[in-house]
């Protein structure tokens, strides 16, 4: 064995296994795409604290699977050893939002489109949807419900503020009460009839009433 033969036993015989102009147009893309998906991520978003490190990892995240992908096509042998190596990896973060779920699938479907070869279905693929969680997570809808956190100072001024909230808002319900002695405390699950909430000031201003909060509610409700 000579010189020249160590080196063509070495891994750098593999280096021209995938083009460098298949890799630039390939991480280029998935630059392009993920910063796509970071915009729609930043239009969408509706929790209660952005994370700007949320969407800079949607980015990261379609370049990464893209660089995998494409190492895993170039070589059999190295995409039984790439999954066996991703199969004992665990993520810890929890996803607080159940629609970043469909971001981060959406990061990771595209890298492995596009390091594929299939670059029609990955733009085309992510304009649509990224247009249909634009119109439907964008909607404004009146029948989004609310919680109103009622404080009052017995049962008659309790029984005044119910029938003001049927008369104002499109469906009152109990959520939950509590009460205590010269204190009741009630969440109503309401829906308004418009934007208007106007209400709620007049509510706290009715003789009894120590406080009216109102909140925007999801539909996740623990108690």
């Amino acid at each position: 064995m000579n010189f020249n033969d160590i080196f063509k036993s070495s891994f750098l015989e593999k280096v021209t296994a995938v083009s460098i102009l298949d890799m630039a147009v390939a991480l280029t893309l998935a630059f392009c795409l993920g910063l796509f998906i970071f915009l729609v991520y930043k239009k969408t978003f509706q929790g209660v604290m952005y994370s700007s490190s949320f969407g800079v990892t949607l980015i990261a995240l379609t370049m990464i699977t893209t660089v995998v992908i494409l190492a895993v096509t170039s070589n059999v042998v190295l995409s039984l050893g790439m999954v066996g190596a991703l199969s004992i990896v665990r993520f810890r973060t929890a996803i607080k939002e159940p629609l970043d779920i469909a971001f981060l699938f959406w990061s990771i479907a595209v890298g492995i489109v596009l390091a594929a070869g299939f670059i029609p279905l990955a733009v085309i693929g992510s304009v649509i949807i990224g247009v249909v969680l634009l119109v439907f997570v964008n909607r404004k809808s009146h029948c989004n419900p609310y919680i109103v956190v009622l404080t009052c100072g017995g049962h008659e001024s309790e029984m005044t503020a119910r029938e003001y909230l049927d008369k104002m808002t499109g469906r009152c319900t109990v959520k939950s009460k509590s009460a205590q002695k010269g204190m009741v405390e009630v969440n109503f699950e309401i829906r308004l009839k418009d934007d208007n909430t106007d209400f709620i000031n007049k509510l706290s201003e009715m003789p009894g009433v120590k406080s009216a909060v109102l909140v925007s509610y999801h539909g996740d409700y623990m108690g």
